[in-house]
């Protein structure tokens, strides 16, 4: 692709021979992102915890719950996953795009496929949990019209916990 070319950017389901990628796309992001926010033990405890292939393999034919990606070229630069939550909402679980790749506009696609697939299910907001120290990811949701609704402390096992605050968006 030249330098002036437009990049093929789209945004599809990811299926089983999709997680490979998937994987280890989720270990460069969160390998780049978080050291900055959480231990690097719990960064692999989390990845192991998140992204192992059998994980995603269940996750992937579970009703009511969503995985895509975003791909530039052909290439997997992005991904999203979401589910159906009780009381009319959806779970905007989680958006990632490579560090390379921020600031494109990628996150907002990600997040009006989640935000479709809401709509396509009468939910009437989209919701998610984001680490309270994750500046950059909250001006984005920010951006993206979320608005801080609460926060949340999870003992997520292993002496970790996750302290997030509850962002919600109208559908």
């Amino acid at each position: 692709m030249s330098a002036d070319a437009t990049p093929v950017i789209e945004v599809s389901a990811i299926n089983a021979d999709d997680i490979d990628a998937l994987c280890a796309l989720a270990a460069l992001i969160w390998r780049a992102h978080y050291p900055a926010i959480i231990s690097a033990a719990q960064i692999e405890y989390m990845l192991a915890q998140r992204y192992a292939p059998h994980v995603l393999r269940a996750e992937l034919v579970r009703d009511g719950l969503w995985w895509d990606k975003l791909t530039v070229d052909g290439h997997m630069r992005g991904f999203c996953s979401y589910f159906l939550v009780d009381g009319g909402e959806m779970k905007l679980d989680k958006v990632y795009v490579h560090p390379e790749c921020q600031r494109r506009g990628y996150g907002r696609l990600l997040i009006e496929r989640a935000a479709q697939g809401a709509r396509e299910h009468a939910c009437k907001a989209l919701t998610l949990a984001v680490n309270k120290h994750n500046g950059t990811a909250i001006a984005m949701y920010r951006k993206q019209g979320f608005e801080i609704v609460g926060s949340v402390v999870k003992d997520i096992g292993a002496g970790f916990a996750m302290d997030d605050y509850v962002m919600r968006r109208h559908v």
